[in-house]
């Protein structure tokens, strides 16, 4: 057992989620008004609540807690120093096209000793999120985002992108508490899952 920042740190794994934008950075913006970075805020509260009440709760800590606008290097910097086991990064789409929809998962195109385990993670959250959501899947697919490749060579990573603001149907799906809720859920699963498979 070990203190970092104060905080005390057991041999349990430890997950980072990591809601996107923040402060004055809204990221995407729905139809409605509604922004991405208050969604992606209520969803990560919504894991660290559902953790809680888990038989084995997992330790989770998030990159902020609060409508607070961290740096992309602060965030990867926060889960290196917490020795993070998964890094899991949290947003919500946007396109032009009203029509576009569904849940797109990145990972990291950097060959890497965590590739396979963060592609896994991936398809293990894309099943989740649709059995769970039955949001159409787009895939999971590799890009080298920075919140990705500073996390390559430290721990399994992905950045999971929750549907279209942009769309009616999906825009009003994350206008509910329920919904935000079933969205945590699927995700809390799917980091038991990775668990168990460790």
């Amino acid at each position: 057992m070990c203190f970092i920042f104060g905080q005390e740190i057991d041999s349990q794994k430890i997950i980072i989620i990591d809601p996107g934008h923040g402060g004055k950075d809204s990221g995407a913006v729905g139809i409605n008004g509604i922004q991405e970075k208050n969604i992606v805020l209520d969803i990560a509260l919504d894991i660290l609540s559902l953790n809680k009440q888990s038989k084995t709760p997992l330790d989770i800590y998030l990159t902020r807690y609060s409508d607070t606008l961290i740096s992309l290097s602060k965030r990867t910097k926060l889960a290196k120093a917490l020795n993070a086991d998964v890094f899991i990064s949290v947003h919500c789409n946007h396109s032009n096209s009203s029509n576009t929809r569904g849940v797109e998962i990145y990972v990291a195109k950097n060959i890497s000793q965590y590739l396979n385990s963060s592609t896994w993670i991936a398809f293990q959250l894309q099943a989740a999120l649709k059995k769970k959501l039955g949001f159409e899947s787009r895939g999971v697919k590799f890009k080298n985002f920075q919140l990705l490749v500073d996390s390559a060579n430290h721990f399994p990573s992905v950045l999971l992108e929750l549907g279209f603001l942009s769309n009616w149907d999906e825009n009003r799906y994350f206008s509910s508490p329920e919904n935000i809720r079933l969205a945590a859920l699927a995700i809390l699963l799917s980091i038991q899952k990775h668990r168990n498979y460790e």
